[in-house]
C-alpha cells in the first residue's frame, strides 16, 4: 500500500499535509480527536529495552486492580499484545486494507481482541517502511476507537510506543497521554535514549496535557546509573524490574509474568508490577525534568 493525498475522506479527516518524498506523507494530529474517559499512558524507551513486556504485564497488573484496561500497540511488527492473546493480531491498518479503509464496514471484533484477565489489545501497526508516517496510524486508531465507543468502557490506556524513535509520529501518542513513562536499563545507550525522549516529552508538554511520571528500571541487577542520572536531571525511579530468567521464558511461553509457575523471584516481580499499577492509578506528581545535552550527557555517564 501506498500513502498519498489520494486517501479516502476517513484518513484525510486526520490532517495530511504535503507528500513527504514519493509516495509518503506526513501527518499533523487533530487537536479535537481526545480520550477523555481513561487514564493514558504511554510507554517509551530504547529499542529492545522491554517496553512491551512491561506494558503487557502493567496492564495485567491494572486488570487485577479491577479496571478495565485497553493497550494499544504502536510498532510495525506489531508484536506489543502477544503475550497477551497469545498471537500476533492483525493491525488496524490491514483490517482497514481489507475494506479499503470504508471504516464503517469494520466490527469491533476486527481490530480489538481479548486477551489475559480481559485485557483488550489493538495493535495500531505502521505504514510501510519509508512511506508514511506512524501519527496517521495511531489518529486512526483513536478514531476507530472513538467511533465504536469503546473508549467509555475503559479505564486505563496503555500505549506501547516503538522504540526511541520520537519524530512526530511517534511522538503522537502523547496527545492523548495524561502521563509518560520511560523503560531503561542501567547502561550508556538505554539512558542516552532516555534523554532524548525527556526533550521529546518536555517538548510536547507545552502544547498538550501530557506529564512525565517517571522511569522503570528494567532488566537491570543496579540501577546505580539510571539513579545519578535521574538526580542530576529531576526524574524519579518508580519501579525495578531485574534481569530475571522468568521474563525471557515468559516471553518464549507468550505468556504474562502473571501466568508463568509461581516462585519466590516471580512472586517479587508481580508485586512491583502491582505496586506500580497502583501508584500510577492513585496518580503521580508531574516532573518537570531538564535534559541533557548530548555532549554534557556523554561526559557525565561512565567511570574514569
Amino acid at each position: 500500500m501506498t500513502f498519498d493525498t489520494t486517501m479516502p475522506p476517513s484518513a484525510a479527516t486526520i490532517g495530511l499535509s504535503p507528500p513527504d518524498g514519493e509516495g509518503s506523507v506526513q501527518v499533523h494530529p487533530d487537536p479535537h480527536l481526545t480520550i477523555d474517559s481513561a487514564k493514558v499512558f504511554s510507554i517509551y524507551g530504547k529499542g529492545g529495552i522491554g517496553k512491551s513486556t512491561t506494558s503487557s504485564n502493567l496492564s495485567v497488573a491494572f486488570s487485577k486492580l479491577g479496571k478495565r484496561v485497553l493497550q494499544i500497540g504502536c510498532d510495525p511488527k506489531h508484536d506489543s499484545t502477544f503475550t497477551l492473546t497469545k498471537r500476533l493480531m492483525p493491525t488496524v491498518i490491514d483490517v482497514l486494507e481489507e475494506v479499503n479503509f470504508h471504516t464503517e464496514e469494520l466490527r469491533v471484533e476486527d481490530f480489538v481482541h481479548e486477551g489475559y484477565n480481559g485485557v483488550m489489545c489493538v495493535e495500531a501497526g505502521g505504514p510501510p517502511a519509508g512511506t508514511g508516517c506512524g501519527g496517521y496510524v495511531v489518529g486512526q486508531t483513536v478514531k476507530l476507537l472513538k467511533e465504536h465507543h469503546l473508549l467509555e468502557d475503559t479505564d486505563v490506556v496503555i500505549f506501547d510506543v516503538l522504540g526511541d524513535v520520537v519524530c512526530g509520529g511517534f511522538a503522537s501518542p502523547l496527545q492523548h497521554s495524561d502521563r509518560a513513562l520511560i523503560v531503561t536499563a542501567n547502561d550508556f545507550d538505554s539512558i542516552f535514549a532516555m534523554n532524548r525522549i525527556v526533550a521529546a516529552i518536555t517538548a510536547k508538554s507545552r502544547n498538550y496535557d501530557v506529564r512525565l511520571s517517571g522511569v522503570i528500571a528494567n532488566r537491570s541487577a543496579a540501577t546505580d546509573e539510571i539513579d545519578r542520572f535521574n538526580e542530576a536531571v529531576g526524574l524519579r525511579r518508580l519501579a525495578h524490574i531485574p534481569d530475571l530468567d522468568v521474563v525471557r521464558r515468559s516471553r518464549l511461553k507468550k505468556s504474562t509474568l502473571f501466568e508463568m509457575e509461581p516462585s519466590p523471584e516471580l512472586e517479587a516481580v508481580q508485586e512491583e508490577y502491582m505496586r506500580l499499577a497502583a501508584a500510577l492509578w492513585a496518580g503521580t506528581d508531574p516532573l518537570e525534568a531538564e535534559p541533557m545535552k548530548d555532549r554534557d550527557l556523554f561526559d557525565f555517564l561512565g567511570f574514569d
